[in-house]
C-alpha cells in the first residue's frame, strides 16, 4: 500500500471495528474468562495484543498500537500517558546504575531535567553532545555507554542530525539508539528505516492534532521490542481507551493537516526571512538551518514548527512582542490546529556543550488559521518589539 492508503487502513482489523468504520472504544480494567483454559490462553498471549487485563490494553489500544507500528515500520508500539513518560520509560527500560548515556545537547527541556535530576541519582552518567557531531560521536562513546539519544530536529533551535552516520557508529560500538521523533511524526521521518532502534513521539502533538489529549508512544525494532514492552508494563505505563480512540481519529487526518501546516509555515517563514529584525530562520527546509542537507536527504517534508533568531532584543521587547500578538497564543506545546508562540532571550540555560552566542529565539507553531492573518499579527507585534529594543 502507498503511504496515504496505509494510514487510513492501519489498525482497522474487523476484530477492532466490529462492523463500523472506526475501532470501538473498549474500556476495561478487569477482563473476565469463562474457563480456566480460556484464562490460561490469555496469560500466554498477554504480551501480544490479547485481552488479559486493562493495563495490557483493550482492542482500542491494540488498534492504535498496530497503526503506529505500521506507520513507523517497527515490531511493536508501547503507549504512555505523555511524551515525557515515553522518553523516561524508554531510557529506564535499558539503563541501570553504572551506565553511560549520550544525550543530544538540544534535547527537549524535560528530557534534560530527567537526566540531571533523576537519572543522575540512579547512578547513570549523562554526557551532552553537539547535535552536529555526526560520525564524530565515536570519540564520545565510553566502555559503559549503553544508549545514544537523538532528537532531530533539536528542540527550539532545530538542528537536524546526521542520523544514519551516528547510527552506523552506534551499531558498530554496540550502543542502543533512541530518537525523539515528535517533529518527524512517523509520516515525514521514520527513524527505524534509518537504523534507529527506538522511535519516540509525543503523540500529544501531530498524531492527536487537536490539543486535547496527553499521550506518548515508542516504537521499537524486533530486537528491543520485548524488553521495552515488558518493562513498560512493570512500571505501570498505560493510557485510557478514550484517549487511544482520539489519537486514532487524529492519525487518519494527520497527512492532510501536516500538508497545510507545512504550506502555511513556509509562507510565514519566507516572510520573516526578509524582516529587518530577523537574523535568520531556523526551519529545516531553509539553508540557514544547521543540518539542512540532512533534512533534504532524509525527510519527506516539514510541518508548522520552526524558530527565528533575532538580531538583538531585550526581555522587555520580548514580553511586549508576546503581549501584542492576537492569533498566536502563548503555550508550551504545539501540533494542534492553533498557532502558538514561545520566546527565549538566551538559550544558555538549555545548552551545556554547544553554548549560544546568538540573539533571542522565538519559536512559532503555525496553525490552520489564514496565513495572511498570521503575518499581519506578526507584523504588528514586531513593530512593538522594535519600539522596545534597548529597554530592559
Amino acid at each position: 500500500m502507498k503511504k496515504h492508503t496505509k494510514i487510513v487502513a492501519a489498525g482497522r482489523k474487523a476484530e477492532y471495528t466490529k462492523g463500523v468504520v472506526n475501532p470501538v472504544v473498549q474500556r476495561a480494567s478487569t477482563v473476565v474468562f469463562e474457563s480456566v483454559a480460556e484464562m490460561q490462553e490469555a496469560i500466554k498471549g498477554r504480551g501480544h495484543r490479547t485481552l488479559f487485563y486493562g493495563r495490557r490494553g483493550t482492542n482500542t489500544h491494540f488498534a492504535l498500537q498496530d497503526a503506529i507500528t505500521e506507520l513507523e515500520n517497527g515490531a511493536g508500539c508501547a503507549l504512555y500517558p505523555s511524551g515525557a513518560a515515553a522518553i523516561a520509560q524508554s531510557l529506564l527500560s535499558f539503563l541501570k546504575a553504572g551506565d553511560h548515556l549520550l544525550m543530544v545537547d538540544t534535547a527537549y527541556e524535560p528530557t534534560r531535567d530527567l537526566c540531571d535530576k533523576l537519572l543522575k541519582g540512579y547512578g547513570i552518567e549523562t554526557t551532552y553532545y553537539d547535535p552536529m557531531v555526526g560520525a564524530g560521536i565515536d570519540a564520545l562513546i565510553q566502555d559503559n555507554t549503553k544508549v545514544l539519544f537523538l532528537e532531530s530536529p533539536g528542540s527550539i533551535t532545530m538542528e537536524v542530525q546526521d542520523v544514519p552516520a551516528m547510527v552506523e557508529v552506534a551499531k558498530r560500538r554496540g550502543v542502543i539508539t533512541m530518537l525523539d521523533n515528535t517533529w518527524g511524526n512517523g509520516w515525514q521521518f521514520r527513524p527505524l528505516d534509518h537504523g534507529v532502534d527506538i522511535s519516540i513521539q509525543a503523540a500529544t502533538k501531530y498524531i492527536v492534532g487537536h490539543s486535547d489529549v496527553m499521550m506518548g508512544v515508542a516504537v521499537a525494532n524486533e530486537r528491543y521490542w520485548p524488553e521495552l514492552r515488558e518493562h513498560s508494563y512493570l512500571l505501570g505505563q498505560c493510557t485510557s481507551a478514550d484517549d487511544a480512540y482520539l489519537a486514532l481519529r487524529g492519525l487518519r487526518t494527520m497527512p492532510a493537516r501536516l500538508k497545510q501546516h507545512e504550506l502555511s509555515a513556509m509562507t510565514v517563514a519566507k516572510w520573516l526571512e526578509t524582516h529587518p529584525l530577523v537574523d535568520h530562520v531556523r526551519h529545516p527546509a531553509f539553508e540557514t538551518c544547521p543540518g539542512h542537507e540532512f533534512f533534504k536527504r532524509d525527510f519527506d517534508g516539514s510541518n508548522g514548527l520552526f524558530s527565528i533568531v533575532m538580531k538583538e532584543g531585550s526581555q522587555k521587547a520580548i514580553n511586549r512582542f508576546l503581549d501584542a500578538l492576537s492569533h498566536f497564543k502563548m503555550g508550551f506545546s504545539w501540533g494542534g490546529y492553533e498557532s502558538l508562540v514561545t520566546a527565549n532571550k538566551t538559550m544558555e540555560h538549555l545548552r551545556s556543550t554547544t553554548g549560544w552566542a546568538l540573539g533571542p529565539v522565538i519559536r512559532l507553531h503555525i496553525g490552520l488559521e489564514d496565513v495572511e492573518d498570521l503575518i499581519e499579527d506578526l507584523e504588528h507585534a514586531l513593530k512593538v518589539y522594535e519600539k522596545n529594543l534597548g529597554k530592559s
